[in-house]
């Protein structure tokens, strides 16, 4: 079932818009796309994007109907089985999804972020060296961000997750190719230490601020 939004005078439709049945990459054997947010879409989605006039790179909108949570995402292959999308398995936790659950998924285009904040769900990550580079590299697997979302990031066989507390210019921004300055909030469960009013490492508090460049990889 294609639900096309506002058909032109030629029959083409000006947005993309259809619902599939949903599978995490680990049930598709797919579990390479649990490190970024680019997602699988069938063939056939490829065919009507092709003669749109959308903007590249393509991103998407996942909404789950049956409780209204959302996200955004790129878009790795088309190569899905029709009728279903393969999306990673923190994307589902983040729109409360089952696997076969049904998604919308909505063609879209987005800002590009010129502000991003993160909170660590873990002080854990603050035994990392050098927790900012980490971040960085692994943010360069991924499309867009979404305010409100809680990413997945893998490092030394090990998955940290990190909620996006805020982006600029609006709650959902794209990050390829862009100069983008990033904050962090102290992490979940963090404790200034006693002896000192603020917390000994940047790392750990709002002042870690600073410019990063996401490449398109």
């Amino acid at each position: 079932m294609w639900g096309f939004m506002g058909g032109g005078r030629t029959g083409l439709p000006d947005k993309f818009e259809e619902q599939y049945h949903c599978y995490s990459a680990a049930m598709a054997d797919k579990t390479h796309l649990e490190q970024g947010d680019k997602i699988l879409l069938p063939p056939s989605a490829f065919d009507v994007l092709a003669r749109l006039q959308v903007d590249y790179p393509m991103l998407f909108q996942l909404q789950n109907p049956n409780r209204g949570t959302l996200t955004h995402c790129g878009v790795l292959e088309f190569t899905a089985e029709e009728g279903s999308c393969v999306i990673p398995f923190w994307m589902m936790q983040n729109l409360l999804i089952e696997e076969g659950g049904v998604l919308t998924v909505t063609n879209v285009s987005l800002p590009k972020a010129n502000f991003v904040k993160f909170q660590a769900q873990h002080v854990d990550f603050l035994e990392i060296s050098n927790p900012r580079a980490v971040l960085e590299h692994a943010l360069r697997n991924f499309s867009c961000i979404t305010k409100g979302d809680v990413i997945c990031v893998p490092y030394n066989s090990k998955n940290y997750h990190f909620e996006i507390k805020e982006v600029k210019p609006q709650d959902a921004a794209c990050i390829i190719e862009t100069d983008c300055n990033v904050d962090f909030d102290a992490p979940v469960g963090y404790k200034e230490p006693s002896s000192h009013s603020a917390p000994s490492s940047g790392n750990a508090s709002s002042s870690a601020g600073g410019s990063s460049s996401f490449g398109d990889f």
